[in-house]
């Protein structure tokens, strides 16, 4: 004789935040149309945390999200902590949630005796009980290989496009690769704002030197135009800075600084007020404060994206094809970061 178990449990969505930026999940969970699930979160003495869920996630499908902002080996520390509570407590799955992944940059060996950075991130997750990754705008595409699962990779292109698309003249513009290795990138924005022209700007990098990169000439044609220069951060801002300045002595009309990530480490709000942008566009995947918002900054959510994803996820849906936009239901309804 066999025992037939009909019938399955109803899904359930779970999202939790950890304290980096928790009005970055408020504005997501009000996208999806949910609460975030109250945690407990505090720190000993000592600097050691403490994290518990005040509700049964057994059988739940939870998504974690945090900012891996200031002090930034604190809040992915807390993040680990999260997901290893949610393995203990019977999640049916769980997935990490990373606007901005810390580590990212540091993708392979530059110099003997360094390590890979972000492959053990991946794999610090995946030992804590992380089943996938959702991530926006990795530096290198191909880091989404260091995971033992699936990695959502996600990409602000299309909400920074559909910015761009109504802020910035495109009748004689260019846009601009600040280096080689982001020409695929700013291919694909070329194509997708009508086939505009593409420059690049030719500069090396002093591996034993963080944050430096020396321009030294642009490949393209740039005077007269209203160039575009896309990257997928900016942290101290010295090379970016350095782009704007060199497309400027070369007779750029304007220069548009469109970027995912906006870590702005100092002294980068201090180099942009200076630097002589027209306008800085960024998504809020770390938090950006007020005391660095500049005039001339905008600053994107970044949460209907995440949620989108997310639903996708839950759904069982094809993320891929938030690549061409975000469904009509997700569209930024509040479209500037608070």
């Amino acid at each position: 004789m066999t025992a037939i178990l009909e019938g399955t449990p109803k899904k359930r969505m779970v999202l939790v935040t950890g304290r980096a930026y928790p009005e970055q999940a408020e504005a997501t969970a009000e996208c999806l149309g949910i609460e975030p699930l109250e945690t407990t979160a505090y720190d000993f003495a000592n600097g050691e945390m403490y994290v518990r869920y005040t509700q049964p996630v057994r059988g739940a499908d939870v998504f974690v999200l945090q900012a891996h902002t200031q002090p930034i080996n604190k809040w992915i520390m807390e993040q680990l902590l999260m997901v290893d509570a949610l393995k203990r407590a019977s999640a049916r799955s769980i997935t990490v949630v990373a606007p901005f992944l810390g580590y990212s940059r540091q993708d392979k060996k530059g110099l003997g005796r360094e390590p890979i950075t972000a492959r053990l991130m991946f794999d610090l997750f995946r030992s804590a009980g992380a089943d996938r990754i959702m991530t926006v705008d990795l530096h290198a595409s191909q880091e989404q290989g260091f995971f033992d699962g699936p990695v959502d990779h996600l990409t602000a292109t299309p909400v920074l496009l559909d910015y761009v698309r109504g802020s910035m003249p495109l009748e004689n513009a260019t846009v601009v690769s600040p280096d080689a290795g982001r020409i695929k990138v700013s291919e694909q924005w070329a194509a997708k704002l009508g086939g505009l022209p593409l420059a690049f700007i030719h500069k090396t990098r002093d591996v034993t030197r963080p944050n430096h990169a020396v321009a030294h000439g642009i490949i393209g044609e740039v005077a007269g135009h209203d160039c575009l220069v896309v990257d997928d951060m900016i942290d101290t801002a010295g090379t970016i800075c350095e782009a704007v300045r060199t497309l400027r002595d070369a007779g750029a009309k304007s220069v548009t600084l469109a970027a995912t990530h906006g870590i702005l480490s100092d002294p980068a709000v201090e180099r942009l007020k200076d630097c002589g942008a027209r306008e800085i566009v960024l998504m809020d995947t770390v938090p950006v404060p007020a005391e660095k918002r500049l005039p001339n900054m905008t600053v994107l959510s970044v949460a209907p994206l995440l949620a989108a994803g997310i639903r996708s996820v839950f759904e069982s849906g094809s993320v891929s094809t938030l690549m061409n936009g975000l469904p009509a239901d997700m569209h930024p309804r509040n479209l500037y970061a608070r």
